[in-house]
C-alpha cells in the first residue's frame, strides 16, 4: 500500500513510520523541513517531502492510496493562540483534504483527541464517541472543530474517513514534560518522584500499540468504502494515576521514592476520564 503521512516525525507518527516501512508499505511522509528529526529513531527512510500541510499539492499525492494525517498544531501545553490553532488544525487541513480528494485518494484515518470531548468528558463513567464536544481550550476546540468539519467534508464527496480519537498515550520520544517521561527519568537517575495522590482514572495506551491500531485501521479491507466513522482509542484497561506510576517505578527497579500527595491536584481536575463504547483498543489488533 502506498500511504501518505503527516506528521511523520512526531511521538506517534515516528512509530507509526517504523511500523509501515517495517511491514513493507510505501510511506510519502510530509515534514516542515530536513532539518525535522522523528521523536524516535527510524530504522527505514520513506520518501520525504519537506512540505508544510498547507503547501502539498495533488502532484505530491498522486498515486498514493490513503491519507494518514497525524500532524497537529500545539497538542502539548502551551497552546497556541485560537486562531493559529484553526488555521493549522482546520483550515489548513481541510485544503490539503481537498488536494488529496483531487488527487484520487478516497480513503482517511485521522488521529482525533480525547480532549475534544472537553468538559463534558467528566459527566460520563465511560465517555461514548457522541457525546457532546465541550473543549476547554484553543488546541481542543480546533480538534473539535476539524472533526466536524472534516466528517461534513467526507459526507459530501462520498469518501471512507476515520476519526480515531486517542486518549493517554504515552512511551518512548513522548515530550520530556508529561507524566511518563518525568517519572522515567527520576526513576533511572534515583531521584525521588512527587505528584499527587494519584487518584484520577485514566485509560494509558502504550504508543507503539497506538501506532500498530493506526496502521490496521489504514490497511483494512472496507466492504463499505464510504463510511465515515469516529472512534475512541486506549488500551481498554483504565487505572488509577497511582497504579500505574507504581508499575512503572517498580519496573524500573527505582531507588527513590514516589511522593504521594506531595503536589495539590490541578484546578478543576477531572477525577475520572475514560472511553466507553466503540473502542480501538490492542485486543483489536
Amino acid at each position: 500500500m502506498k500511504i501518505a503521512l503527516t506528521g511523520g516525525t512526531g511521538f506517534i507518527g515516528s512509530h507509526y513510520l517504523n511500523r509501515a516501512l517495517a511491514d513493507g508499505h510505501l510511506v510519502r511522509a510530509f515534514r516542515r523541513s530536513p532539518e525535522s528529526k522523528c521523536r524516535i529513531p527510524i530504522t527505514q527512510q520513506p520518501d520525504w517531502f519537506d512540505r508544510q500541510i498547507n503547501q502539498v499539492a495533488r502532484e505530491d499525492l498522486n498515486g498514493c492510496d490513503v491519507l494518514v494525517h497525524l500532524a497537529t498544531h500545539t497538542g502539548n501545553v502551551p497552546y497556541d493562540s485560537l486562531a493559529n490553532c484553526f488555521y493549522w488544525n482546520v483550515s489548513a487541513a481541510i485544503s490539503l483534504f481537498e488536494e488529496a480528494r483531487l488527487a484520487g485518494i478516497k480513503r482517511y484515518i485521522v488521529a482525533g483527541s480525547c480532549f475534544e470531548y472537553g468538559a463534558s468528558g467528566a459527566r460520563y463513567d465511560q465517555i461514548p464517541t457522541d457525546a457532546p464536544l465541550e473543549p476547554t481550550n484553543s488546541y481542543s476546540a480546533s480538534k473539535s472543530a476539524a472533526s466536524i468539519a472534516l466528517m461534513q467534508w467526507a459526507k459530501e464527496y462520498k469518501l471512507n474517513l476515520e476519526i480515531i480519537r486517542v486518549f493517554h498515550v504515552y512511551g518512548d520520544g513522548e515530550l520530556s514534560t508529561r507524566l511518563w517521561p518525568s517519572l522515567k527519568s527520576a526513576a533511572l537517575s534515583g531521584r525521588d518522584f512527587a505528584m499527587t495522590k494519584g487518584e484520577q482514572v485514566r485509560d494509558f495506551i502504550d504508543v507503539r500499540q497506538c501506532a500498530s491500531i493506526f496502521l490496521r485501521r489504514t490497511t483494512l479491507q472496507l466492504q463499505d468504502d464510504r463510511h465515515q466513522l469516529i472512534f475512541n482509542m486506549s488500551s481498554g484497561r483504565p487505572q488509577s494515576i497511582l497504579d500505574f506510576s507504581r508499575t512503572w517505578w517498580n519496573q524500573w527497579n527505582a531507588k527513590g521514592e514516589l511522593l504521594v500527595g506531595q503536589l495539590p491536584y490541578r484546578d478543576g481536575e477531572v477525577m475520572q476520564y475514560i472511553p466507553g463504547p466503540n473502542i480501538l483498543s490492542p485486543v483489536d489488533d
